[in-house]
């Protein structure tokens, strides 16, 4: 992660500004440099892999620091993870101890970036059940990504950015790194708190939210219904899922002098295709619709045996990019990041129109196959989002013995909304393969330690009979 020369630049140039804030904790760029430096006092090898799993703090902000040091590297692991899990990916870290790879490179003690091809970071696939795949990525995918991300998701020094996930997230781990790039203030929370969020709106002069688009309904809605004002927000940066037309027009409500950007991309592929709305500008008619590529990027739609698509026609999405990831140190199945020649993919689905807008349909492992058909669960989501009442909805497939899936819907809506209105709606606007066969109603959205919505949970919910979803059939 390329940000260290950077970081001792901000400490001679602006020493006493802040680089980093955790709910009351504060840490300027200078003094970041040198605890980062002091910590790296006790080791002498310039190579290795430290394992970060914390919660969020001016610890993990040290801790990542001092662990990329020269050609140093840092597995980050959720910190809310299993013991079992754990343990078996400290296992399997331990076993690629690099010191015993290559020799070293980097400085030993010094605060500084090492070599550009080296690896700096693990990341990890979520999940709870089974092993996660260990992804890496090189100093230069991110130096790169600086340079295309910094620009166009408009980030200055003078910027104070509030991220509040968790660090361990792709999303908002980047969001530290980019501002410590950049010489910008970064500010989280030490853990996800909407009432601590909102304050840090209104009393901390955040100028940029960097989040899930869930966080940011729940943020803008709380706003809005507690009179907080979020007129000082320049720009808010969504990725991790599409923003949905309720989340955008809360976040238009609670923040009407931001531009609002959301981009599409993947841990393994950095950033793929972006869009953005500025105040006044009218948001775009079609919900699967993600954005042109950004600079630099190409993007290419592919059937099953490799054949280039025309537009309109869905597909495999590939994409051609300075930004991607090393690929996997371990769990390559060869079902999820994939190379072809310089074209890569992670099995998302989706296609380009005439107008070279990527449209993102699903993600493959999200596909739901009933009776032998294929049912993108965004499709259905989107047709029944517009319904009075409906403020979110979730289409997954549960296992069913004579569809091989059954698909199903859960909504979070006003007590009005039952299985007549949703059948009508379905009936409406779905054909008749991809209309739900049951609808549930939900206390709370099924969310990942990420924020993002998890298909997986709430197929677990349904057949574990768990109280937060109730039949609505």
């Amino acid at each position: 992660m390329p940000f260290l020369d950077q970081l001792n630049h901000w400490a001679r140039h602006q020493p006493g500004a802040t680089a980093i804030e955790v709910g009351a904790d504060r840490l300027s760029f200078a003094g970041l440099a040198a605890r980062a430096t002091a910590a790296l006092s006790d080791q002498t090898d310039g190579a290795g892999i430290s394992v970060i799993s914390l919660p969020n703090g001016i610890e993990f902000a040290l801790a990542l620091t001092a662990g990329i040091a020269g050609d140093r590297a840092v597995a980050v692991l959720d910190a809310g993870w299993p013991d079992v899990q754990r343990d078996a990916v400290t296992e399997r870290l331990a076993a690629l101890d690099p010191r015993r790879a290559r020799p070293r490179r980097g400085p030993g003690t010094v605060l500084a970036d090492g070599h550009p091809d080296s690896v700096f970071l693990y990341g990890f696939t979520s999940g709870t059940t089974s092993l996660p795949k260990a992804f890496t990525r090189s100093r230069e995918s991110w130096r790169r990504s600086f340079e295309a991300g910094t620009d166009y998701f408009g980030l200055t020094r003078h910027d104070r950015t509030l991220a509040p996930g968790p660090l361990s997230s792709s999303l908002t781990l980047y969001a530290l790194a980019e501002s410590l790039h950049a010489g910008a203030t970064f500010v989280t929370l030490p853990e996800f708190d909407l009432a601590a969020a909102l304050a840090c709106v209104a009393d901390r002069e955040i100028t940029r939210l960097v989040l899930v688009p869930t966080m940011l309904r729940l943020l803008s809605e709380r706003g809005l219904a507690g009179g907080v004002n979020g007129r000082a927000l320049t720009r808010i940066v969504s990725a991790g899922a599409r923003l949905d037309p309720a989340t955008l027009a809360a976040a238009r409500r609670f923040a009407p002098n931001a531009t609002i950007q959301q981009y599409y991309g993947a841990a393994e592929l950095s950033f793929i295709a972006a869009w953005t709305l500025r105040p006044g500008d009218a948001p775009g008619a079609k919900v699967t619709a993600v954005g042109r590529a950004l600079p630099g990027i190409s993007l290419s739609i592919r059937d099953e045996a490799g054949r280039e698509l025309p537009r309109n026609e869905p597909g495999t999405i590939f994409v051609r990019s300075d930004l991607v990831s090393n690929g996997y140190a371990w769990g390559d199945d060869g079902a999820a990041f994939r190379r072809d020649g310089d074209w890569c993919t992670v099995g998302d689905l989706g296609f380009l129109d005439q107008d070279d807008v990527l449209h993102f349909l699903n993600r493959r492992l999200d596909m739901i196959v009933t009776s032998g058909r294929n049912v993108y669960p965004q499709e259905v989501e989107a047709a029944l989002q517009q319904l009075p009442g409906v403020a979110s909805v979730v289409a997954v497939g549960v296992p069913d013995a004579r569809r091989g899936a059954r698909l199903v819907v859960a909504v979070l809506g006003s007590p009005e909304v039952d299985a007549a209105s949703l059948r009508r709606a379905s009936a409406a606007s779905l054909a008749e393969a991809k209309r739900p066969r049951s609808y549930y109603r939900l206390t709370a959205l099924p969310l990942a330690p990420t924020g993002k919505l998890s298909r997986h949970l709430l197929a677990r919910w349904i057949t574990e009979g768990d109280p937060r979803v109730t039949a609505l059939d």
